[in-house]
Order: C-alpha cells, then structure tokens, then sequence
C-alpha cells in the first residue's frame, strides 16, 4: 500500500514538472505562434520595416566604422610623429650625453695641462732667476773684460804706432829701391810688372807660396772674407762672431778690432786711400768704418735681406756697389751715405766687382750667369753663361782687363773684359768650392789664381798654361776665402773655423 502510494505522488510530481514545463515552452513560443496567427501582408509589411531599420542602422554601423577607422588612422599617425618625435629626443639626449662625457674629459684634461704648464712655469721661473743671477756675474766679468780690451787696445794702438813709423820707413826704402830700378836699362828690369806713370802703385812678380808663415785663429766661427789694404801689409778680416779684425801679417798681431757690426761679415772692400772699411753683413746693412778712428762713419741701409757682396770703385774711392738676397744690387753714395740707384732682377747675387772706372758693375748670379751693368743707369749691358751652377766669386785683375768667376760646379773661369770670351779654366778633382760665397783670387801680377777647396787645401793654376802648380795644405776646415794683396804682399787665407794662414 505504501509502495502504491509512493508510486501515485511521483505521477503526480511528474505530471506537475511536465505542465510546468508546457506551459514554459508556450511562453517561448508565444510570438512565434502569434506570428503565425497573423496575415502574411501584415508580416512583410512589418518585416520590410525591420529590414529597412536593420539596413539603417548597419549604414549607421558602417559610417561609426569609417569614422572610427579614421580616427584611428590619426591616432596611428599622432603615434609614429610620437614616437619619432621620442626617437630624436632620445638621439638629442645621448648626444648631449656623449657631449658632456667629451666635455668633461676635455675638462679633466686641460686641468692635467694647466697643473703641468703650473710646474714648469715654475720651473721656468726659477730658471729665469738662476740664468739672471748668471748674466749678472757674467756682466760683471764682461765689464772686467772691458776695462781688460781698452788696456790691450791701448797697448795695440801704440804698437800700430810703432809699426806705422816703421812702414813709413820701409815705405820710404821701397820708393827709394823703386826709383833706382827705374834708372836701370830697361832689360834688366824684366822681373817687374809695369807701373803707373806717377809711380804711385808697383806690383812685383808673384811668387808661388809653398810654406805657411803665420796661422793666426782670427774669429769665433768662419771667416768668410779677408782682403790686404793697399801699400801696406795690413790684412782685414770679417766673420761670424761680427767682428772686423785688422792684423799686421809680419808680426800677427792683432793691430785693431772694429765693433757695431749686427750680423756675420759676409764681404769686405776698402776705399783705394785705405780712409775707409765697408762690410756686408747678414744683419742686411752695409757698415762704414773710418780706418784710422776705428769708428762707424755710416750704416747702409735698405736692403731687405741679408747683403753678401760689396766692393768700392777704385777711381773714386766714393761710390759702393751691394748685392743682397733680396734680388737687389745697390749702388751707394759714400760721402753722402745713401743709395744713388737700385737694379732689381729675378736671381740672387752672389758675388760682385766694380771696374777700375767705376762705370761698370761684374755681378754673379745663382743661375750661374755673370752680368755686366751701366753703374749710372741701371741698364744691362752683357750677359753671359758662366757657369752651370751658382756663381761664388767675382774678382777683377788688377789691370781691369780680366775677370775671374768661380762656381758651385768646381770650376774657376778667367774672362777677357773686352769679348767676354773664357781666355782660361782652371779645375781640380780635389778643388771643390766650400759654399756660395767662396772666394778665389789673382795674383797681383795677373799670373796665378787661386782657390780654396772643401778638404781645406789650397790651389794654385798658372794662367799662362791653365796647369795647377802648388797645392798647399795648413788649414782643418773647409777653406771660404782668398786674398794675393799686392807690392810684395803675401797670399792669404781664411777657413770655416775662423782661422787665417799667411802663405809665403
């Protein structure tokens, strides 16, 4: 019975979910059935509606999309100008980054050079103070040395006085032995070169040195020319240490010391009276000394560059020609002290020689021509190929019928004034020319030449068979200059270590 009833309530509960269940179902189905219920006109009609409100709000979706996509396609691009906008900020960052890294390191080590250039300005400083308190006792030992000078300049200019009076003595013999020699028959004075009609000059024949007599260390540094004065055995000569020094080459002794030169003593001439003493200096002046004062009479200047060549008329004793390496030569008033007329060409001059009538200036050249100029004009008057090299020496005979060029190619050129024809050559393999103001030289009595070599020999050519007839050999370093004085003068020469042989 109980089994029954258990049997009843579960129908029954399952009845009850199922009409539950119904009645859910007709809920759901309710517009679908109602739908059917109604006319098909009424439902497309209402369909249609929905449709068309569908398809407006789809445009609606479609015109919100477009907007959107817009939007976002600014949106991606406000990014990318963004970012790139980042990107260069970040670039500007790491430069400045790199910059102030740089800077900072420049910074630390312009305080390393400033500690550096601290210490050794102090050490500078106290250097200054020692080498100060050095030229204080080297002021006071030169001025000892002063007073020192002075007293041995007094000393020599006493014995210039003696040596003067003893000149004057042997002077007066010499003129004395000349006269008799003229009263001779002419035969018997062959050994005698021909003097001028007033007797004031007499050149006897030029023996051939073969042993040196005095050796006499002259300058600091090179002595770059040497000359005699005439009528006399007095040789002056001029080097780097600025001086001009005047020996008695019998003796050798120094028998005067002219001072104020600025520069090396590159060249020198004296006036044909011996009043006065001119060198060319590489202080780019040209310094006049009076001979017997020992004092400056005039200071040439004008030249831009350093002046290597000089030498006086020997007619005048007045007008000084001057080559420099400014591609000038200068033609000089003496008396006056300024120039009279300028010659400006495209080569440097070595070497230069007026003629024995001051008319004429002999320059040579760096291309290894010798040229010859109108003194009063200016105007080129000749020019002739010399050399292959650079021209280092232009001497003039004594007579002015021949000049004598030497080169940087070793030879030495002997040119008649008149054609300009080479009337002699004279070379060596051991004669090579020491620099660009090496000087040769002629004998007084026109029958040798001479020059000096880098080896530091001495050569000697006959210019009558152009063959080499003594080699002398004295000096340690490269020979510069060469000078055959006259009236019985002897052959002398100077080198690079400022020392002087007199040959005889």
């Amino acid at each position: 019975m109980a089994y029954k009833e258990v049997a009843i309530e579960a129908i029954e509960h399952a009845l009850k979910a199922l009409r539950n269940r119904h009645l859910v179902e007709e809920g759901d189905y309710a517009p679908i059935l109602a739908a059917f219920n109604r006319s098909p006109i009424l439902q497309g009609s209402e369909w249609k509606e929905k449709a068309e409100n569908l398809e407006e709000e789809l445009q609606q979706c479609y015109k919100a999309r477009a907007r959107l996509s817009e939007v976002l396609v600014d949106e991606i691009t406000e990014s990318r100008a963004l970012k790139s906008l980042v990107q260069e900020k970040e670039t500007l960052i790491t430069d400045l980054q790199n910059e102030l890294n740089s800077a900072r390191d420049e910074c630390s080590r312009l305080t390393e050079l400033l500690e550096g250039k601290s210490k050794s300005l102090d050490l500078i400083m106290s250097k200054h103070q020692e080498l100060q308190a050095q030229r204080e006792a080297v002021t006071r030992r030169a001025e000892t040395k002063i007073l020192v000078d002075r007293w041995w300049l007094q000393k020599m200019q006493d014995a210039e006085r003696l040596n003067e009076s003893n000149a004057l003595y042997e002077n007066m013999l010499d003129k004395f032995k000349i006269a008799s020699i003229k009263k001779l028959p002419r035969p018997q004075v062959d050994g005698v070169v021909p003097q001028s009609e007033d007797a004031a000059e007499a050149y006897f024949d030029s023996s051939i040195p073969s042993t040196c007599w005095q050796r006499i260390p002259a300058h600091d540094g090179g002595c770059a020319s040497i000359l005699f004065d005439y009528k006399s055995s007095k040789l002056i000569s001029g080097g780097e240490d600025r001086e001009v020094k005047i020996w008695d080459t019998r003796s050798g002794s120094l028998s005067n010391i002219l001072y104020g030169c600025l520069g090396s003593v590159l060249d020198l001439s004296i006036t044909q009276d011996n009043k006065f003493i001119i060198a060319a200096s590489s202080s780019n002046d040209l310094y006049v000394w009076n001979a017997n004062s020992g004092r400056i009479r005039h200071i040439l200047t004008g030249h831009s560059n350093k002046v290597c060549a000089v030498d006086v008329s020997r007619s005048s004793n007045r007008y000084v020609g001057s080559a420099a390496y400014d591609r000038t030569i200068k033609v000089w008033d003496l008396q006056k002290g300024y120039c009279n007329n300028t010659i400006i060409f495209h080569s440097n001059c070595n070497s230069l020689s007026l003629s024995t009538d001051g008319l004429t200036l002999y320059s040579g050249h760096v291309n290894g021509n010798l040229r010859l100029w109108d003194v009063q004009t200016g105007k080129l008057l000749s020019e002739v190929a010399a050399h292959s090299k650079a021209v280092t020496s232009v001497s003039l005979s004594q007579y002015g019928n021949m000049i004598l060029t030497s080169g940087r190619d070793n030879l030495h050129n002997l040119f008649d004034i008149r054609t300009l024809e080479i009337c002699g050559t004279f070379r060596s393999n051991a004669n090579r020319v020491a620099s660009d103001w090496s000087r040769s030289c002629i004998s007084a009595d026109d029958g040798y030449v001479t020059a000096g070599s880098v080896d530091g020999s001495v050569h000697i050519w006959s210019v009558s068979n152009g063959k080499m007839v003594r080699t002398l050999k004295e000096h340690t370093s490269s020979v510069l200059s060469c000078s055959w004085g006259g009236f019985g003068n002897p052959l002398a020469t100077s080198d690079k270590s400022g020392t002087i042989c007199i040959w005889s």
